[in-house]
C-alpha cells in the first residue's frame, strides 16, 4: 500500500501529503474526517472493510507558523520538472546560478535553475544572454500550495477540488 493522502487543516487548507496508513489511523482514532475516498479500492481486515482515504480533514486546527518551500537541490529539480532550463534535456542535471556568484548572484529561488552539465559548462561564468542561451521560463519561488499541487509527484483526481480551493 504505497498510496498517499491529502491532509487538510480544519479550515480546509492543505497541510501535507501523508501515507494512507497514517490517514487511516487519524480517521479511525476520530482525529480527522474522511472527505474523499478511493472509489476502486478498500481496506480489509479479517471481518471488516473500510473506505481507503484519499482526502482527510483534521477536526482540530493545527497552527503552522511557516509553510514555505525549503530551498533544496531536490526542490529546484522538482520545480523545473527535472529538465535543463536551457535545452530541455533530462540527463546529467546540475544546478546553475543564472547570475553567476562571482558577479554577485545569490543562492535563491529566483537565481537557481536546473541545467545539464553541457549547458552549465557552456554558460560558464557568464549571463545566459552572453553565452547565447535562453531560459525556457523565469525561475520563481513556488508557494506551498503550488508546490503541493504541481510538484509533489502524483496529484490524485480526488485532491483537485481541495487544492484549487485555496488558490
Amino acid at each position: 500500500m504505497n498510496r498517499t493522502v491529502l491532509l487538510l487543516n480544519q479550515d480546509y487548507s492543505p497541510l501535507a501529503i501523508c501515507s494512507m496508513e497514517r490517514a487511516f489511523i487519524l480517521v479511525f482514532l476520530d482525529k480527522a474526517e474522511l472527505l474523499s475516498e478511493v472509489e476502486e479500492d478498500r481496506l480489509h481486515t479479517v471481518d471488516k472493510s473500510f473506505p481507503m482515504p484519499a482526502v482527510i480533514r483534521l477536526y482540530q486546527y493545527v497552527h503552522i507558523p511557516y509553510r514555505g518551500v525549503v530551498l533544496t537541490r531536490q526542490n529546484i529539480f522538482r520545480r523545473d520538472r527535472f529538465s535543463c532550463q536551457y535545452c530541455g534535456t533530462n540527463k546529467n542535471l546540475t544546478l546553475d546560478h543564472v547570475v553567476p556568484r562571482s558577479k554577485g548572484g545569490k543562492t535563491s529561488w529566483s537565481n537557481l535553475v536546473t541545467a545539464c552539465r553541457r549547458c552549465n559548462t557552456n554558460k560558464g561564468d557568464q549571463s545566459p544572454e552572453a553565452a547565447g542561451l535562453k531560459l525556457q521560463k523565469k525561475p520563481h519561488k513556488p508557494t506551498y500550495l503550488m508546490f503541493l499541487r504541481d510538484y509533489s509527484g502524483a496529484v490524485r483526481k480526488e485532491w483537485q477540488p481541495f487544492l484549487n480551493y485555496a488558490s
